[in-house]
């Protein structure tokens, strides 16, 4: 397939089907910057609220039933359609297979009918490259990718290139806000709920760990602080007679929540150093990810910018969580550098970002994770 000539402006239709939420966007190249021209997201909480969190099978139907309706609201909202387009970049992987599955052949169907340029975007690096299509950032600059599924260091080359400095080895954060809700009987998506009850509670009442904070370099562990919460929550059940009070329930997520910060903001005093030893002319640290909401945590990396002296970029709310605003711009990315994906694409459960780095977690038949 040809790309458009260079003159001409990139305009992407962007498909994300990852995880439980199905979403289709419009975006424009401008200047060195994406302007979002449409962006729909259905998600899919009510599906899976009476299973306490995803359930592949049931979010992969959802997203066979939503994608096209998800494409065709994105086209109507932009004022556009297929024709207007320059191609269409697709979330080919990492994710549950059958949502990826669903976009894949989604935007297959398209490509094949209009003839669009087909371009597979790894969903880690639509968020990567999201402070590109936000602020237009240069490279290189230093990435916390923090999501549900995902916690990794990232120095992006450029749009293609990322060397991953370090990780989590265990739980994503996102994943032990989501387990620490449901072991307090709140509702998921559990970052909001924690972060709700963490501002009426006493982060001092409970002493949890910052886990791996003696280990040198920038890997995190968060499997034990959700353990630690564990047993704090079950030694006050046992004390109150069975039952959790509204102010336990606050101080365990407000104790939670500042020790995930904690260790946070350690791990990316360690990543900056070894990123401001490659000297770049105007450093920056960016974060992103679902967790990159967190009120709490954005605050503590932008103390911790300040005082290294380095700019700090966060989405805004709405492309922290899963869209196909990122996908869109990390397509254009690719495309305009010539690379795109013929009909045989396939969909990915894994794809590490820096596959040079040594797997982070377990790796099988369908490879590493991270």
């Amino acid at each position: 397939m040809s790309t458009p000539p260079r003159s001409a402006p990139l305009v992407m239709l962007g498909i994300e089907s990852s995880c439980d939420d199905t979403a289709a966007a419009i975006v424009a190249a401008s200047g060195d910057r994406g302007q979002i021209l449409s962006s729909v997201v259905m998600g899919q909480s009510a599906l899976h609220a009476d299973f306490g969190g995803v359930v592949p099978e049931i979010a992969a139907r959802a997203h066979a039933e939503r994608v096209d309706l998800c494409v065709e609201q994105a086209l109507e909202q932009a004022g556009m359609d297929l024709s207007d387009l320059s191609g269409i970049a697709v979330t080919a992987g990492p994710g549950l297979i059958g949502g990826v599955l669903s976009g894949v052949m989604c935007a297959k169907g398209i490509a094949a009918v209009t003839g669009l340029p087909l371009v597979g975007v790894n969903h880690l690096a639509g968020h990567a490259l999201t402070p590109r299509l936000t602020d237009g950032l240069g490279f290189p600059y230093l990435m916390l990718l923090v999501s549900g599924g995902h916690c990794q260091f990232l120095i992006a080359g450029d749009a293609v290139t990322f060397t991953r400095l370090g990780g989590t080895i265990d739980d994503a954060p996102g994943e032990a806000f989501d387990k620490t809700a449901k072991l307090l009987g709140l509702p998921l998506p559990g970052g909001p709920s924690v972060e709700a009850e963490a501002r009426k509670g006493d982060p001092a009442r409970f002493a949890f760990p910052r886990p791996l904070l003696d280990r040198e370099g920038c890997d995190m562990s968060f499997s034990g602080l959700k353990t630690a919460l564990l047993r704090a929550r079950d030694q006050l059940v046992a004390s109150h007679g069975g039952t959790l009070t509204a102010q336990d329930r606050a101080d365990l997520c407000a104790a939670f929540q500042d020790a995930v910060r904690d260790v946070l903001v350690a791990k990316s005093r360690r990543a900056i150093a070894r990123y401001m030893a490659l000297t770049p002319a105007e450093p920056a640290f960016a974060v992103a990810g679902g967790v990159a909401a967190n009120g709490a945590i954005r605050a503590g990396l932008e103390r911790l910018c300040a005082r290294e002296g380095l700019r700090f970029l966060a989405p805004p709310l709405a492309l922290c969580t899963d869209n196909a605003a990122m996908i869109a711009w990390a397509g254009i990315e690719r495309l305009g550098r010539g690379l795109v994906d013929g009909l045989d694409l396939s969909a990915r459960p894994r794809w590490p970002l820096d596959d040079q780095a040594a797997p982070l977690l377990g790796t099988g038949r369908r490879g590493a994770k991270a």
